[in-house]
C-alpha cells in the first residue's frame, strides 16, 4: 500500500478542505473525505451499484443514510467531485459503545490506496463517536477484502477481532451466503 505521509482530510462539512492530501497508487488524484450531504444520495447509490458484492439498496436508502445518519457516515471524493468511497454505520441504540459499520464502498479509480481503512478511521475518530469502543460489521465467508480490512483495523488498533456466524443462508432466504458478525474491541479512541 503506497500512501502519502499526509493524513487524508476529514473536514466535517467542507467539500473542499483547505489543506489537499494526495493520495498515490492507483490514483494519481487528490481524494477528500467529508460527511455526506443530500446531494451525495444518487452518487453513493451508483458507487455501491459498481461495487459488487456489495448489497446495492434504494437510492432513497442512501438519502436518508446522507442526511440523518451523516455523523456516522463518510464519503471521499476525487478533484471533480465524484464520489469514489463511502462508509455507512451507526451507534448501535442498544449499545452506545458499539459503532455497527453497515457498508464500505470504494470504486475502482481509488482501489489499492488504503481508503477503505482512511473513510473508517475517519469516522471512528469524530467527536460524535468519542464513547465508542467496539466495532461491529457482518462479513460473508468468502469476502477477502472486507475480513483483511477488519483484521488490518484490530491490528491499528492494537484490539482483539472476534467472529461468529450471525445470520444462517436459511434465514436470509436461502439466496444470500451467510454472514458473520465480526467485532474489534475494546480499543482506546486515541489508537485510531
Amino acid at each position: 500500500m503506497n500512501v502519502s505521509a499526509q493524513p487524508f482530510t476529514t473536514s466535517a462539512d467542507l467539500a473542499r478542505p483547505s489543506v489537499a492530501d494526495a493520495v498515490v497508487g492507483k490514483s494519481s488524484s487528490q481524494l477528500y473525505i467529508r460527511k455526506p450531504n443530500p446531494d451525495d444520495g444518487w452518487g453513493v447509490y451508483e458507487l455501491v451499484k459498481a461495487c459488487p458484492p456489495l448489497d446495492v439498496n434504494s437510492a432513497y436508502a442512501y438519502l436518508l443514510l446522507a442526511t440523518q445518519f451523516r455523523d456516522s457516515c463518510a464519503v471521499a471524493t476525487n478533484e471533480e467531485g465524484e464520489i469514489v468511497g463511502f462508509v455507512s454505520g451507526y451507534v448501535k441504540s442498544n449499545a452506545p459503545d458499539t459503532y455497527f459499520l453497515w457498508q464500505v464502498a470504494v470504486g475502482e479509480k481509488a482501489r489499492g490506496t488504503g481508503l477503505a481503512r482512511r473513510l473508517v478511521e475517519a469516522v471512528m475518530s469524530r467527536p460524535e463517536l468519542a464513547d465508542v469502543h467496539h466495532l461491529e460489521t457482518t462479513i460473508t465467508p468468502d469476502n477477502d477484502a472486507s475480513w483483511g480490512l477488519f483484521k488490518r483495523l484490530a491490528d491499528r488498533w492494537q484490539a482483539p477481532l472476534n467472529s461468529r456466524e450471525y445470520f444462517s443462508t436459511d434465514q436470509l432466504g436461502g439466496e444470500h451466503d451467510p454472514e458473520n458478525l465480526v467485532r474489534i474491541g475494546p480499543f482506546q479512541p486515541d489508537r485510531i
